[in-house]
């Protein structure tokens, strides 16, 4: 027989009621599985909520000691009046959790802290790095620093201070400086000279090492400039034995 309503047999209809009782079966197994999933979901998200409460509390105590100790390696670096803050503002729950952080500084009194590039001269953002450095050096995995231009904007006993804490960084990582202050340079263990010259149409650069006496008398150029009397380079070579001095203290 053929069913006039549904054009098909009995046993194609009977197929089909069959078809559509597995269909609804499935449905409603999927209205089960979505409930069950709405739940579970709800669920991790209060987990995850509490726990992104909980790492934000972290972070907010972890920046506050970050920003102590980055201000007093800056004590240290003759920036006596700085002030390291940490804005943080809670947001929007991501895969980082629902924190947003910016470092601001003031580096003179009177300021209010603003963001470290608005405000900051060369001389500053070079200490600023080299005492970011000092203070994550224990846990960052570079095992290289190059410090390019940090002498930027600072001179004498600025210079001395940001000598001995690039000595004291240098006992945990390799340093790279690149220098024209003699107070920084005579802190290294190894020097090297960087030349420039023309050859026909090209520019070239070269590095020597530098050994004894030639280092001596490069020290001797950067406090001097071209003429090197006998003053300057016993004045170099004091300058060298007492970074010398200086870092067999910090060894021991």
């Amino acid at each position: 027989q053929v069913s006039k309503t549904y054009l098909c047999t009995c046993d194609e209809l009977l197929e089909r009621a069959n078809d559509a009782e597995l269909q609804l079966e499935q449905m409603q197994h999927d209205a089960v599985a979505i409930k069950t999933l709405l739940e579970e979901k709800n669920h991790l998200l209060e987990v995850v909520s509490t726990e992104a409460k909980q790492l934000s509390q972290q972070r907010a105590a972890a920046a506050r000691r970050f920003t102590d100790a980055v201000m007093e390696q800056l004590t240290f670096l003759n920036m006596p009046d700085v002030v390291l803050q940490v804005a943080h503002t809670t947001g929007k729950l991501t895969i980082q959790g629902m924190d947003s952080m910016e470092l601001l500084i003031s580096a003179n009194k009177g300021e209010a802290p603003k963001p470290l590039a608005k405000i900051a001269s060369g001389g500053e953002l070079s200490r600023i790095m080299l005492a970011l450095k000092c203070v994550i050096a224990d846990r960052d995995q570079i095992p290289t620093l190059i410090f390019d231009e940090i002498d930027a904007g600072i001179s004498g006993r600025t210079a001395q201070r940001v000598a001995e804490k690039l000595c004291t960084l240098s006992q945990k990582r390799q340093v790279i400086c690149i220098t024209h202050l003699p107070q920084i340079a005579a802190m290294a263990d190894t020097h090297f000279e960087i030349e420039k010259h023309q050859k026909g149409t090209e520019t070239i650069t070269e590095i020597h090492p530098l050994e004894g006496d030639d280092s001596v008398r490069e020290l001797a150029r950067l406090l001097g400039g071209a003429e090197l009397t006998q003053a300057v380079f016993e004045n170099a070579k004091e300058m060298k034995e007492l970074a010398r001095v200086h870092k067999n203290t910090r060894l021991k």
